[in-house]
Protein backbone atom coordinates (compact mmCIF):
# COMPACT_ATOMS: atom_id res chain seq x y z
CA UNK A 1 0.00 0.00 0.00
CA UNK A 2 2.72 2.42 0.89
CA UNK A 3 4.96 1.39 -2.02
CA UNK A 4 2.27 2.16 -4.61
CA UNK A 5 1.88 5.70 -3.34
CA UNK A 6 5.60 6.26 -3.19
CA UNK A 7 6.02 5.02 -6.82
CA UNK A 8 3.41 7.47 -8.04
CA UNK A 9 5.15 10.36 -6.27
CA UNK A 10 8.63 9.46 -7.50
CA UNK A 11 7.54 9.28 -11.17
CA UNK A 12 7.73 6.69 -13.90
CA UNK A 13 10.65 4.38 -14.51
CA UNK A 14 13.49 5.83 -16.64
CA UNK A 15 13.06 5.21 -20.40
CA UNK A 16 15.14 2.52 -22.01
CA UNK A 17 17.96 3.82 -24.14
CA UNK A 18 18.30 0.73 -26.37
CA UNK A 19 15.66 0.09 -28.99
CA UNK A 20 14.14 -3.39 -29.22
CA UNK A 21 15.85 -5.68 -31.76
CA UNK A 22 14.30 -5.77 -35.23
CA UNK A 23 13.01 -9.19 -36.33
CA UNK A 24 14.99 -10.81 -39.11
CA UNK A 25 13.32 -10.98 -42.54
CA UNK A 26 12.01 -14.43 -43.50
CA UNK A 27 14.50 -16.63 -45.31
CA UNK A 28 12.02 -17.66 -48.01
CA UNK A 29 9.73 -15.20 -49.76
CA UNK A 30 6.05 -15.52 -49.00
CA UNK A 31 3.60 -16.68 -51.61
CA UNK A 32 2.10 -13.77 -53.55
CA UNK A 33 -1.26 -12.70 -52.26
CA UNK A 34 -4.33 -12.91 -54.42
CA UNK A 35 -5.48 -9.64 -55.99
CA UNK A 36 -8.36 -7.86 -54.33
CA UNK A 37 -11.73 -9.13 -55.45
CA UNK A 38 -13.72 -6.93 -57.79
CA UNK A 39 -16.98 -5.50 -56.51
CA UNK A 40 -19.94 -7.83 -56.77
CA UNK A 41 -21.70 -5.53 -59.23
CA UNK A 42 -19.02 -6.13 -61.86
CA UNK A 43 -19.31 -9.91 -61.63
CA UNK A 44 -23.06 -10.35 -61.44
CA UNK A 45 -24.84 -9.78 -64.76
CA UNK A 46 -28.34 -9.87 -63.26
CA UNK A 47 -27.30 -7.23 -60.71
CA UNK A 48 -26.07 -4.99 -63.52
CA UNK A 49 -29.30 -5.40 -65.49
CA UNK A 50 -31.50 -4.78 -62.47
CA UNK A 51 -29.60 -1.72 -61.29
CA UNK A 52 -29.17 -0.37 -64.83
CA UNK A 53 -32.88 -0.52 -65.64
CA UNK A 54 -33.73 0.75 -62.16
CA UNK A 55 -31.54 3.82 -62.64
CA UNK A 56 -32.94 4.39 -66.12
CA UNK A 57 -36.47 4.25 -64.74
CA UNK A 58 -35.65 6.62 -61.88
CA UNK A 59 -33.95 9.06 -64.26
CA UNK A 60 -36.91 8.96 -66.63
CA UNK A 61 -39.31 9.62 -63.77
CA UNK A 62 -37.30 12.61 -62.51
CA UNK A 63 -37.05 14.05 -66.02
CA UNK A 64 -40.75 13.62 -66.80
CA UNK A 65 -41.76 15.08 -63.44
CA UNK A 66 -39.81 18.20 -64.34
CA UNK A 67 -41.40 18.35 -67.80
CA UNK A 68 -44.97 18.20 -66.48
CA UNK A 69 -45.29 21.93 -65.58
CA UNK A 70 -43.76 22.86 -68.93
CA UNK A 71 -46.48 20.90 -70.72
CA UNK A 72 -49.07 22.97 -68.84
CA UNK A 73 -47.53 26.16 -70.21
CA UNK A 74 -45.39 27.34 -67.30
CA UNK A 75 -41.98 28.73 -68.25
CA UNK A 76 -39.06 26.66 -66.95
CA UNK A 77 -37.05 28.12 -64.10
CA UNK A 78 -33.57 27.25 -62.91
CA UNK A 79 -34.92 24.58 -60.54
CA UNK A 80 -36.82 22.87 -63.36
CA UNK A 81 -33.77 22.90 -65.62
CA UNK A 82 -31.62 21.50 -62.80
CA UNK A 83 -34.15 18.74 -62.16
CA UNK A 84 -34.15 17.82 -65.84
CA UNK A 85 -30.35 17.68 -65.94
CA UNK A 86 -30.27 15.46 -62.85
CA UNK A 87 -32.89 13.16 -64.41
CA UNK A 88 -30.85 12.86 -67.61
CA UNK A 89 -27.70 12.18 -65.56
CA UNK A 90 -29.36 9.38 -63.59
CA UNK A 91 -30.67 7.88 -66.84
CA UNK A 92 -27.17 7.99 -68.37
CA UNK A 93 -25.73 6.35 -65.26
CA UNK A 94 -28.14 3.46 -65.86
CA UNK A 95 -27.03 3.19 -69.48
CA UNK A 96 -23.40 3.05 -68.38
CA UNK A 97 -24.25 0.28 -65.92
CA UNK A 98 -25.70 -1.76 -68.76
CA UNK A 99 -23.13 -0.89 -71.43
CA UNK A 100 -19.99 -1.53 -69.33
CA UNK A 101 -17.67 0.63 -71.49
CA UNK A 102 -14.44 -0.78 -70.05
CA UNK A 103 -15.52 -4.38 -70.63
CA UNK A 104 -14.49 -5.65 -67.21
CA UNK A 105 -17.70 -7.44 -66.28
CA UNK A 106 -18.21 -11.14 -66.74
CA UNK A 107 -21.41 -13.06 -67.15
CA UNK A 108 -21.85 -15.72 -64.50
Amino acid sequence: MGSFASDAVKGAAPPETASPPMPAPPATPEAPTAPAQAPLLKKCWSCRVLSGFGLMGAGGYVYLAARKPMKLGYPPGPGTITQMVIGISIFCWGVVMLADPKGKSYRT
